[in-house]
């Protein structure tokens, strides 16, 4: 898919001042000063054009091959050409997929999400998704999804290159995992990110017909928009039930010493006013910029007057029971113990 090709020196014209004529924002612009023509397609595209687009603006076969042969362009697809001779970066292969796929076809599934500024673990593969029956040449780093269910109304109206919605691209994302439990962990991120709501979502799950999994996502949907913002949350909410401890109010806001909005993951108010806080930490807790700023956080929530408990999403999934001692032992009621208590200040 990428090669690299040298241009000698002495066939590659250097203007006076390129910086002047052309502003350097892609290696693509610079190949393209002579060819003022093609200056506002590369630009909106990174530099990447297929022969269709080219073939419009004037462009022959035989010029679009003579840039090549001299090394000044490069296929990157049977029908996309880089206006550079340089390795592709990630914005320029997002329009390299769309392009090769052809009309009709839009970022989707984990692309989609990253896209929207999604901060997951992924590979970099970039997801394409096609009407049924578009049969696309294979490209390595690509995956190209087929499907018969109408997308239109689901494509983002002004981004480019075009783009599912971030929640239907979750959705897909989710519904695809061999593993729900990781499935629904992405949807739930997409909220904790500020990304979208779970309402936008539960309506997005009701658009997509045979959504696998529907029955689950949509459930899991409605503990995140209780406030659950991770699945980890989901999960003390339902060790809570199982077990008989009154459920936790989850996501609660609280003013730091500043005046700051803060959220916190669990909270529990007792019965003569005192504050329990259960914080979940997940794995990118362990990360040095977020480990400081957690324990500043902690400290600031104890000299709110709350008592603090700390577990790991692992320990929810591997010894639940111990966590649920821990939170009966420091004073966390029964669910039928009938009391109302007043959110302290």
């Amino acid at each position: 898919m990428r090669r690299s090709l040298s241009t000698p020196r002495s066939r590659r014209p250097q203007p006076p001042d390129s910086s002047a004529v052309v502003p350097r924002e892609t290696p693509a612009l610079a190949q393209t000063y002579r060819f003022p023509e093609l200056v506002p397609q590369a630009s909106h595209q990174q530099g990447v054009v297929s022969r269709a687009q080219l073939r419009s603006l004037g462009w022959s076969r035989h010029r679009v091959q003579h840039e090549i042969r001299i090394g000044r362009w490069t296929a990157v697809a049977p029908n996309v050409i880089a206006l550079q001779n340089a390795e592709l970066v990630r914005g320029q292969l997002l329009w390299l997929g769309v392009l090769h796929a052809g009309p009709g076809s839009v970022l989707t599934h984990l692309t989609g999400c990253e896209c929207a500024g999604l901060d997951w673990s992924a590979d970099e593969t970039v997801h394409v998704l096609t009407p049924k029956g578009d049969l696309v040449e294979p490209l390595p780093g690509f995956r190209f999804h087929q499907t018969r269910r109408p997308y239109a109304s689901w494509v983002h109206p002004s981004l480019e290159p075009a783009r599912l919605r971030v929640e239907h691209a979750a959705l897909l994302t989710a519904e695809r995992d061999r593993l729900l439990r990781r499935g629904i962990g992405l949807v739930a991120a997409t909220v904790q990110q500020r990304i979208t709501t779970a309402q936008r979502l539960l309506t997005a799950s009701h658009e997509i017909s045979k959504l696998r999994n529907g029955g689950q996502l949509r459930l899991a949907l409605g503990d995140i928009a209780g406030g659950a913002h991770s699945f980890a949350e989901i999960d003390i909410g339902r060790l809570c039930s199982r077990v008989g401890l009154r459920p936790p109010d989850r996501q609660p806001i609280r003013r730091d010493k500043q005046g700051r909005r803060r959220y916190l993951d669990c909270e529990w108010v007792l019965p003569d006013g005192s504050v329990i806080v259960l914080e979940v930490d997940g794995s990118f807790h362990m990360r040095t910029e977020h480990w400081w700023r957690d324990m500043k956080r902690e400290r600031s929530v104890v000299v709110s007057g709350r008592t603090v408990l700390r577990c790991s999403s692992i320990e929810i999934r591997l010894e639940p029971d111990d966590i649920v001692l821990d939170l009966a032992a420091v004073g966390v009621p029964r669910s039928h113990d009938p009391f109302v208590c007043g959110r302290p200040a």
